[in-house]
């Protein structure tokens, strides 16, 4: 699988085309929720267009706001797909200077404004994560917390007691599941038991 990645924050990048101004708002959401909200939020009532797209996994969604069908929205999503990101919306934002950019110029507009903040905002890398339910006694809780600790990227998310021990809900970057599960079987010699989710 290709490595995707989201921005670590909201960043913002202008420029003027042909008297138009042009203003790229991008920033990480988590679901499609989160992306109608941030285009809310970024949008000028005042502007002539507030042209959008937004991706989170396999859904995504676009808009032109009244730009001439696939000018605006559309390279605004290449531009997101085209950098390999994922979970992240984009607004532009155009207050018309009165020169018509024509189809081609909209698209380069659009799409290149978004591209260039995108190209310029902070990312980090999305990691694929699995979540398994580990089972352990009393006398080897400690043990595997502490263990659990000094694998990057592993979060003991939460812990329920038992008669006899706790049950550990944890998450794993996928590439690292394997080498959990031996580290579990090592630090109890085989007396835990790590159950993997679907």
């Amino acid at each position: 699988m290709d490595m995707r990645f989201t921005l670590c924050g909201p960043f913002s990048f202008r420029q003027e085309i042909k008297k138009s101004r042009f203003l790229a708002t991008a920033g990480p959401i988590a679901d499609e929720a989160a992306a109608k909200a941030f285009i809310a939020a970024q949008s000028d009532p005042a502007a002539h267009h507030n042209c959008w797209a937004w991706r989170c996994g396999p859904s995504y969604r676009f808009n032109d706001d009244g730009e001439p069908s696939g000018t605006a929205g559309k390279p605004i999503l290449a531009a997101i797909d085209g950098q390999a990101l994922d979970g992240v919306a984009v607004v532009v934002t155009r207050w018309f200077g009165g020169v018509l950019l024509g189809s081609g110029g909209l698209i380069r507009a659009y799409g290149g404004t978004a591209a260039l903040c995108l190209r310029e905002a902070e990312k980090t890398a999305l990691i694929e994560a699995a979540s398994a339910m580990i089972t352990c006694a009393f006398g080897d809780l400690a043990r595997v917390h502490a263990r659990l600790a000094d694998r990057p990227g592993v979060q003991v998310n939460d812990q329920v007691f038992t008669d006899t021990g706790a049950v550990l809900s944890v998450s794993v970057p996928k590439r690292e599941a394997d080498g959990v599960s031996q580290l579990v079987r090592d630090v109890t010699s085989g007396r835990a038991v790590i159950s993997w989710n679907e």
